[in-house]
């Protein structure tokens, strides 16, 4: 498949199919706060897995983290609490940090509302579990971020393949991704 031959009016992205049917390519948001690290390190596994067949939305609690993983190739960005209120309605699935769900964690930047907002969106949440909040996960095993950061892309791909399989090719996120 070529790159998006349409925007719509919220500038979602589509692809043209055979018999001039249009299919939404799914968005993921991607959330991080302080430097955007943990959020790039997300993103361009992302792109190395699906290249451009996802979109993805860096979602950062501060300007830093959104610059950082716009640079890493996020299609579109945005910073703050509200950005995230109003975003994730829109968006697919989520992925990030476990602690983007707890008040108050990265040093504050996640405030209460923005943590509310992921945590009662009723679609996917891929949350990988690193925390520097003094919370213990038990029975977590610790695993080097690279490792939990591909187990994360192993969940989005199937996701992103249960959707196809129960979405119309002109209704939702109609994908049929493969990741390495």
């Amino acid at each position: 498949m070529g790159g998006p031959d349409h925007f719509d009016s919220e500038g979602f992205q589509f692809e043209m199919l055979a018999g001039h049917h249009l299919r939404r390519r799914p968005v993921v948001a991607v959330i991080d706060g302080q430097g955007g690290g943990f959020g790039v390190a997300i993103i361009k596994e992302i792109r190395a897995s699906f290249g451009d067949g996802v979109e993805i939305w860096a979602l950062g609690a501060n300007s830093a983290a959104t610059s950082a993983m716009m640079k890493a190739k996020a299609n579109r960005g945005g910073t703050g609490e509200n950005v995230v209120r109003v975003s994730l309605p829109r968006v697919d699935a989520v992925m990030g940090s476990i602690s983007v769900t707890w008040a108050n964690a990265m040093m504050g930047e996640i405030t209460p509302a923005l943590a509310e907002a992921v945590t009662t969106i009723r679609i996917p949440k891929i949350l990988i579990p690193l925390a520097q909040e003094g919370i213990v996960l038990a029975g977590f095993a610790g695993e080097p971020l690279p490792h939990l950061v591909a187990d994360a892309i192993r969940q989005l791909a199937l996701i992103a393949y249960s959707s196809s399989q129960n979405s119309k090719e002109t209704d939702g996120p109609c994908v049929k991704l493969m990741s390495t």
